[in-house]
């Protein structure tokens, strides 16, 4: 049993994590997964615990996070009559299956190649944050069909891969397909539950070499705590900025703190 003085450190390290994951995805509506995921990780390692499934802890304590944020923000949407249920129920069997897959392809993976595939689609979305236009378009409607039997199970497959939520793919996709942001938003809230919740089934069920303290499966438990009470606590701090100030500028400046994150994680990937 880990003493104080093992545990606290590391309930330092998650308070602050948790802040300012809150404040990011209220000010930014970027989903708290794409800081938590490298936070974790760079506070695990600190104190110790840089096993080979180290990453894999990130991603699934990220995930279980995500279904209690992602499950208040479509109540919260829902009663503004903003989510758009015939795409979130359309989509959802794909993006829950891709999931899953994604959960099998994470139980393979070790912390070097999920560093490597955390830092390249993090750029990705860096490059979207930072130059994406709000006129550009895919389509004049969300996908259905083929198009959506290959895009839904990927959405759900990436996410996982990253340990995030809906909003980092799933809001450009529908953007670029036409949806007005403040129902892409929405909507988006709702793919996060469909990824969270068969995802963190999976992790629990598989268990991390040489984990930080009081992990089940692959989810730490006391981060998860930590997280959800400060976001809670600070997600309205954000929106409350957000309302203050043109977030433009500030989704370009996060977009250059995004791809320095992600190029760090390549470096790591490398053993660099």
């Amino acid at each position: 049993m880990p003493g104080l003085s093992d545990l606290l450190p590391m309930l330092l390290l998650l308070l602050a994590i948790g802040a300012f994951a809150g404040v990011v995805a209220g000010l930014l509506g970027v989903g708290g997964g794409i800081v938590l995921v490298p936070a974790f990780y760079h506070a695990f390692a600190s104190l110790g615990y840089e096993g080979p499934d180290l990453m894999q802890v990130c991603v699934a304590t990220s995930l279980a996070t995500i279904i209690v944020t992602s499950v208040r923000s479509v109540l919260a949407h829902n009663r503004k009559g903003a989510v758009d249920w015939s795409v979130l129920k359309g989509w959802a069997p794909g993006i829950a299956v891709g999931a899953v897959l994604g959960v099998l392809a994470v139980a393979q993976l070790r912390t070097p190649a999920l560093q490597a595939i955390f830092g390249s689609l993090a750029l990705a979305v860096a490059f979207y944050l930072g130059l994406g236009r709000a006129e550009w378009r895919l389509g004049a409607a969300m996908p259905v069909g083929a198009g959506r039997a290959v895009l839904s199970p990927l959405v759900g497959f990436l996410s996982v891969l990253m340990g995030i939520g809906g909003g980092s793919f799933g809001v450009p996709l529908m953007s670029l397909f036409g949806m007005p942001i403040h129902r892409a938003v929405a909507t988006a809230a709702g793919f996060g539950v469909v990824i969270a919740v068969p995802s963190v089934s999976g992790f629990l069920l598989s268990a991390a070499d040489v984990p930080p303290p009081f992990t089940v499966g692959s989810v730490n438990l006391p981060a998860f705590v930590v997280i959800i009470a400060m976001t809670l606590i600070t997600a309205p701090w954000g929106v409350r900025f957000a309302h203050a100030m043109d977030p433009k500028p500030l989704k370009r400046v996060f977009a250059v703190f995004l791809t320095l994150v992600a190029l760090n994680m390549l470096r790591k990937s490398l053993g660099w």
